[in-house]
């Protein structure tokens, strides 16, 4: 059977070091830090008072009253988003028939924002009076439902979840459902919106979250020595995907063709990868022998890499399986050291970093890691401190989730 070619047509993003597609990524290029105090809640109690947080965002400057009210933050981020993305797309959605136009949506937590609020109200008053939007709200498909709600998408419209690996495996359905010639663009990406309370003081009770409270802009720092967790984070990011006879026809711009995808579970422990990194390995070369693209050919691979202790060095320990001990080409970096981890979001804002850099030629930094830690080999190319030019034809990115889950997905300069 033949398959469809699929290509980007769009992006939007919303993220801590900035609030659209060329904030985020002129910031991104500079090297700048999300990480800022708290001021959600009061952090006294915590043993980490910081976080990656929206700056300079307010929810009015986007979206109207009757929208906001019946969405969670993480429904927000998401329709925000996602209205840059179809913007950049140049879609005419009155042109296309709205069943040809699927949403595919990611998130590892949904609604618990509002859901936290609802319970402590309740915890306190004693009164199961709850508010008719909390199903509503809370609900992880409610990222995808408003999408196709707010924009009149009447194709397929879900929410995947596999926690940290959500949206790359929401863009590798979107992706795979284009092929099999099921839609004609889908809306894909994810969103979270976890800085709240139960989720600062469950991955503080798990010892994941770094504790740097006095340098938080140094906090997150993958690769390095001194690493000590991840730094939550929090946005959205949204990819376009479209058949690329449907963008052909209407004359769209095309940034980069998605020529694989692949997942793997570890099966190995609830929350740690498996440390010699046998799933991922495999997902990357699931995914890499999909797009018909040898390990020497990937120019950039924008690593999942957290900045814990154990996840970084089973991710190396499976690039090492695949590419070898001295890969000559390939450039390695984590943009999680500027955004902190947006858990079910990450994917899709790291998969606009790979696709920029095939754009622009240039590859965006590991900030923060000034002194790797000596496990790693000296022959792993991992880009420090400054952004760096170079070619990039062939971009990979990974995400990884609690449960085992590995996705990979495999980027592509476009060629006609």
């Amino acid at each position: 059977m033949e398959r469809q070619r699929v290509v980007i047509t769009g992006m939007g993003a919303l993220t801590p070091i900035g609030n659209t597609i060329n904030e985020f990524w002129e910031n991104a290029v500079n090297g700048t830090s999300g990480a800022v105090p708290i001021t959600r809640f009061d952090t006294t109690k915590f043993k980490t008072k910081f976080a990656c947080q929206l700056k300079n965002y307010n929810v009015k400057d986007y979206l109207d009253r009757t929208d906001i009210k019946r969405t969670d933050l993480f429904s927000q981020y998401a329709l925000i988003a996602t209205q840059e993305a179809l913007n950049d797309s140049g879609l005419d959605l009155q042109s296309i028939s709205p069943y040809d136009i699927g949403v595919i949506w990611g998130s590892g937590q949904g609604g618990m924002d509002y859901y936290e609020k609802e319970v402590k109200i309740y915890a306190k008053t004693g009164e199961p009076r709850f508010s008719p939007m909390l199903g509503p709200k809370m609900l992880i498909n409610m990222g995808a439902g408003m999408i196709s709600l707010k924009f009149g998408l009447k194709g397929m419209s879900y929410t995947t979840a596999s926690a940290c690996a959500t949206s790359n495996t929401a863009i590798m359905d979107a992706y795979n459902y284009i092929r099999l010639g099921k839609a004609k663009v889908f809306v894909t990406g994810g969103s979270e919106a976890g800085i709240i309370e139960m989720g600062i003081g469950g991955f503080n009770a798990m010892r994941a979250l770094s504790v740097n409270n006095e340098h938080p802009e140094k906090a997150s720092r993958p690769f390095d020595v001194q690493r000590d967790g991840f730094v939550m984070g929090e946005g959205a990011g949204t990819l376009i995907l479209e058949d690329y006879e449907h963008a052909k026809q209407r004359g769209a711009k095309i940034y980069a063709e998605i020529v694989g995808a692949a997942m793997t579970s570890d099966a190995y422990h609830v929350a740690a990868s498996h440390p010699e990194g046998e799933g991922a390995a495999k997902a990357m070369e699931l995914a890499l022998a999909e797009a018909g693209v040898a390990p020497d050919e990937v120019d950039y691979l924008n690593a999942h890499a957290t900045s814990t202790p154990i996840g970084d060095i089973s991710e190396i320990n499976a690039i090492r399986k695949l590419f070898g001990e001295s890969p000559e080409n390939l450039r390695i970096s984590s943009s999680k050291s500027m955004t902190g981890h947006l858990l079910g979001a990450a994917g899709a804002v790291e998969s606009i970093l790979c696709i920029k850099a095939i754009e622009t030629g240039l590859i965006t930094p590991t900030i923060n890691t000034t002194e790797i830690d000596p496990v790693i080999p000296k022959s792993i190319n991992i880009v420090t401190g400054k952004s760096i030019q170079a070619e990039v034809k062939v971009a990979i990115t990974n995400s990884f989730g609690f449960g085992g889950h590995n996705a990979t997905l495999v980027f592509k300069k476009w060629e006609d």
